[in-house]
Order: structure tokens, then sequence, then C-alpha cells
């Protein structure tokens, strides 16, 4: 370390000089050591960044932890919490630092929530583990899972903790920081939002970094936030929006856990549904089983199969219709269907053939009636088609989208408001007035009051996707649209039977989960188990699913390889390695060597193909081979 550039301490940013690649680089110091080493000169720090140790231990232990649980970086997770530097923002945070008062009448209104729940003040007070059932009712217009989040923070805030609140989407975190603004003082929230600006990033980042409590608010990356928490908290921990779609891929359930383990603070599981992942947990006893002392369930009525013969195009039965109608009179009233657009999806009108695009093979739709089919791939129109397999030239709309929907239900309900909310026509909130909204799963807006009546189509659809955790999705989809509703309001689910509709009717998302863990369980598919994914060149690939042998796994352990469709060259191949929980540490550390030494081997070569030979995820939720 050169003598000019002063006291450096761990954590700050430094610039350093790479000698191979022959330029400079921006990076973190962890340690301070000594070292004397003639064989092995060392490179001195070209220079300080900041004086501000944006790397605290704690974020590096973390980090480091995480990465290897996922066979990955310790930079790679590093890169998704620490935001750039802005020089102006840095500057003004140390000119005033603020400090967090709490008061008594939020610790005395955060304590009557908290109470309502059997065991959950408990848990918070000893830094304990649970999984939290949300009541499916609203406090004060607000989500009632978001009035339980923000009483907890508020709890540890006025006891001189910190808190980490984790949510997947904007919407979720704007309803969660409105309900916050009217329980906590501002200067006390820390909000970790993809949308902010970069100094609004920053500044919120440096404030995490302080000594005064406060409560961190955010998606996925907000789980790796630098405060001393006392509280970390996940909501729905089953929407994919939680998975980092970058490597090393950690799910935020995963790096919620292993923070708990590292800090001892207190953690909670909070849906509406219970997933899989928690329901083992529970199951082994690390999570407790969290729930209201009264509990207040939704009135879901089930329509089979057998009773489709509704006036709406065969969709709605005439129970649900005629519910819907009523209460349209009375106030707003949901409809969930699976898609958006008008129709999705069209099929041949003589062979009922799926349409598809003739440049790229995607699928067929059609925006309006009467509108050129346009392919949802590469956006090309189809003017002139003809069926490859009856040479029919004729289309038929095969699927009813969110728009298709409400001209349809506008028709059967004249005089009614209809409005459509989807991806492309986001809507937040809707009034008391009557109206009919037409949504999208995850899109339906908040109702004033409470919806007067709720009807969720496209059952049967929704279940026929080809994924391993559709029944489990779609109960969290259909749950959550279920707690917008007012109380009484009667729940439609349409079009569906058997255990998945009678855990929604009585309200008993776990034990759905219990029966799905059971069924995965002897066929050793996660989360009974875990699963990596190991795709390469074939020679590579052979060579880390041989260095796994030595670990002793059982025979049917490997599943593959199997070619992977695509042009590359040399072609490549797919495999899933499945392994217990006790043997993660070992898999995962041998899956890291294997890859760094394909990179190494790659990098001395000449003429070889620059991409990368060997490639590994942990813990894939939906394995497909």
């Amino acid at each position: 370390m050169p003598d000019e550039l002063g006291d450096v301490v761990p954590g700050v940013r430094v610039r350093v000089p790479l000698r191979t690649a022959g330029r400079v680089i921006d990076g973190y110091v962890i340690e301070l050591d000594s070292e004397d080493d003639a064989d092995r000169p060392l490179s001195e720090v070209d220079s300080v960044v900041s004086q501000v140790p944006v790397l605290p231990d704690r974020l590096y232990r973390l980090a480091r932890r995480a990465a290897d649980r996922a066979a990955g970086s310790a930079s790679d997770v590093l890169r998704l919490v620490i935001p750039k530097r802005q020089v102006r923002v840095e500057k003004a945070w140390k000119a005033d630092s603020p400090q967090v008062v709490s008061t008594e009448e939020q610790l005395a209104s955060a304590a009557e929530l908290v109470a309502s729940y059997d065991g959950l003040e408990e848990v918070l007070e000893s830094g304990g583990r649970a999984a939290v059932e949300a009541i499916p009712v609203h406090h004060d217009g607000a989500p009632g899972w978001a009035a339980l989040l923000a009483s907890s923070a508020a709890r540890m805030l006025a006891a001189g903790q910190s808190s980490i609140l984790v949510v997947p989407d904007h919407r979720d975190l704007d309803q969660l920081l409105a309900v916050l603004a009217t329980s906590v003082p501002a200067e006390a929230v820390a909000r970790y939002d993809s949308r902010q600006t970069n100094p609004d990033r920053y500044r919120s980042f440096l404030r995490s970094l302080e000594d005064a409590p406060c409560i961190v608010v955010g998606n996925r990356s907000a789980v790796y936030a630098p405060v001393r928490a006392g509280l970390v908290a996940v909501w729905d921990d089953g929407d994919p929006l939680l998975g980092e779609p970058l490597a090393p891929y950690i799910n935020a359930r995963d790096a919620a856990l292993l923070r708990q383990e590292q800090e001892d603070s207190a953690l909670l599981f909070v849906g509406h549904t219970r997933t899989t992942d928690v329901e083992r947990l529970v199951a082994h006893g690390w999570l407790q089983d969290v729930r209201a002392a009264r509990r207040v369930l939704p009135r879901v009525v089930l329509s089979t199969p057998q009773e489709m013969d509704a006036p709406t195009a065969q969709r709605m039965p005439s129970s649900a219709f005629l519910s819907a109608r009523n209460a349209a009179a009375e106030g707003p009233v949901l409809v969930q269907v699976s898609r958006p657009g008008f129709s999705p999806s069209l099929v041949c009108a003589e062979c009922r053939a799926p349409a598809r695009c003739a440049h790229c093979g995607g699928p067929l739709g059609a925006k309006h009636r009467g509108a050129v089919p346009v392919c949802a791939w590469c956006g090309r129109g189809a003017r002139v088609w003809a069926c490859p397999a009856c040479s029919s030239t004729k289309l038929r709309l095969a699927s009813s989208g969110s728009e298709r929907t409400a001209d349809e239900l506008g028709k059967a309900f004249p005089g009614i408001r209809v409005i459509v909310a989807d991806s492309a026509h986001p809507v937040e909130h809707v009034t008391d007035k009557p109206s009919l909204i037409v949504a999208t799963r995850g899109a339906e807006p908040l109702a004033e009051g409470g919806y007067r009546a709720i009807v969720l189509l496209d059952g049967p659809r929704m279940l026929q996707a080809p994924d391993l955790r559709i029944g489990e999705a779609c109960l969290r989809w259909w749950s959550n649209a279920a707690a917008l509703a007012a109380p009484g309001a009667p729940i439609h689910l349409v079009g569906v039977d058997g255990s998945i509709a009678r855990a929604l009717a009585t309200w008993n998302q776990s034990g759905y989960a219990r029966s799905e863990l059971a069924e995965r369980a002897p066929l050793h598919m996660p989360p009974a188990a875990r699963v990596a994914l190991v795709e390469g060149s074939a020679s590579a690939v052979g060579r880390a699913l041989a260095a796994l042998q030595e670990l002793a796994l059982p025979s049917d352990a490997v599943l593959g390889p199997v070619p992977v469709e695509s042009e590359d060259y040399p072609p490549r191949v797919r495999a899933l390695v499945r392994f217990d929980y006790g043997a993660g540490a070992k898999v995962a550390t041998t899956l890291r060597a294997a890859v760094v030494a394909e990179a190494v081997s790659a990098r001395r070569g000449k003429g070889k193909s620059t991409r990368i030979a060997l490639s590994v995820r942990l813990d894939i939720l939906d394995p497909e081979l």
C-alpha cells in the first residue's frame, strides 16, 4: 500500500492494476494484512476512490456465503447491492447524518396488530423464524399484509432496531410505503427501488450504512442491505420476481435464510399462501407456524367444469354471472383472466391446429376482432396465412384475453363501467362505484372497501401450463386475488375442482403445500432436494459430472446429459444433478471448481471459441430436461 494514500480502512473502494490484463479496475478492501513473498510480487493500489466504507464486514460475509451456496462469485452479489458512487450525495451525507427517534405512540399502535397473531410477538423479541399467514382483510384502506409488515417494522424501530422488508414488485412496494408513511417518520425509511435515480439509490444505501436504526423497503436486492437488522421479512416468497435472473441466481428467500443464521435476526415469511419451500422448513421445525388469533376467511364458491353453461361465451357459469351482476349494482366486481390482449392465440378454423408465424414459428394472435394476425415473438403481421396441415386460410379466435373478455362482459352488463387492468393498462386503485374490472393475474387494482364479488376465470387454462409448480402458482394467484374481496363477498372459482380447489375453498394453502411436498419427495424434485443445472460442451460437462462422482452421490442423482437445441459449435449439452441439502456445500464447491478450471483452460488455449465452456446454476425451481 503506497504511503501517500494514507490510512485505508476495510470496506472502501479502491482502484487496482491488473498486470495480466493491462488495465485498472475498481474493487473493495476486504481486510488489511502484511505479506512478504519474493516469488509472488504484489502490485500497489493505484488510488482510493472514497474513504466511505461501503462494504462493511457483515455485508461481505453475507455475499460470500450466498455465493458459496450458489457456486458463484461474491462480486456478482455485491454488484447487485452496492450502487455507483455519487460524489455530491456522498458529501451531503457526510455533512448531515439524520438520527431517528421513535415515539411511544408508534410502539403502541404497532403492538396492537402484532398481538393479533399468536406467537408473533415472541418471534420478534427472541429473533426467531416464522411462516406467517396474512389475514385477507384490509386495515384503514391498506392490504392486511402491508399493515402487518409495517407494524412489525415499527415495533422494531421503536425498540431501536432496523428492519428489512422485501416485496416482489413495485405495486407491493408502493402499497407498503403508503402504510409506512402513516406510521413511522419519513427519515426512518430507506427505499431500495430499481425505479429510483442513481443519486436517490445511493442516498438510500448510505442511509442503511448508518448506526441509527431504519426500515429498508425494496425488492429482492434489499435483502442484502448493510443495516444491522433486527428483522428481515419477505412478502409472497413464491413470486418468481424474488428470484435473481443474473448469476449466481440467488432467490431472496435463500438469502434471507442465510442472513438470519449469520445475524440471529427475526425472520418472517409472510403470505396468503404457503410455498413448498417454506412448508418444508415448517415441517422440519426450522420455521414456526404463526397464524392470526382470529382467522377471517373469504367466502369461496366453487363452480365445477360441469356448470359451464353460462350466457357469456360459455366461460362463466350462471351462479357466478348472477352473483357478479347483483354485486356490480353496489360496487366494483373483479374478473380475473389468464392473459392480456384481445385474443392471445389463433387456430385454424378448419382443423384447429395452432396458427404459427411463417418466419419464426411463434404463435399468432389478434389485437382486436378483424385485425391482422401478429406474431407474439417477432411482431410480424401475417396478412397472408395458410395452415400447413390442411391448407385452409381461415383463422379462428382460440382464447380470450383481458380486452376480449371486457368486450364480451360489457355487452352482458349494460350500463356498468368496464375497466381493463393488465400490463398494457396498469390500474392501481378503483373507487367503490359500480364497475367491472377485468384484470390479469397480478395486475388486480385495490378497490375502495374491497370488491363486492370476485370471479376467477380461465382456471383450467392456467393449470395446463407445463410447469412443475403450476398448481402452487395458481393457488397463489387466486388467493392473492381473493384477499382483495370485501368482508363476506362471494369469490367464484370457475371450472376447477380437486385438491387445489378445496384448498382455496377451505383456505388451507399450507395443507396443499404439504401434499405437494409429499408427492415430490420420492422423485427427489425440488424443494425436497436441491437441483443443479450443468450446461456446456460435452467434454466440459463430462468432466464436471466425473468430479461429482467422488462425492458418493446416489446412482440416480444425475439426469442426462442431453443435447441443447442451438446452433452453437461445438454442440452443448445439459444435465441436472439432484442432491440432498446436507451435500450442498460439497456439490457447490466441486461445481465451482469445475467452472474455474474450464475458464482457465479456455483462456490458455488459442483459437478456441470465446463462449463459456461450462456454466452452473443451483436451486432450479422448475427443472426441465
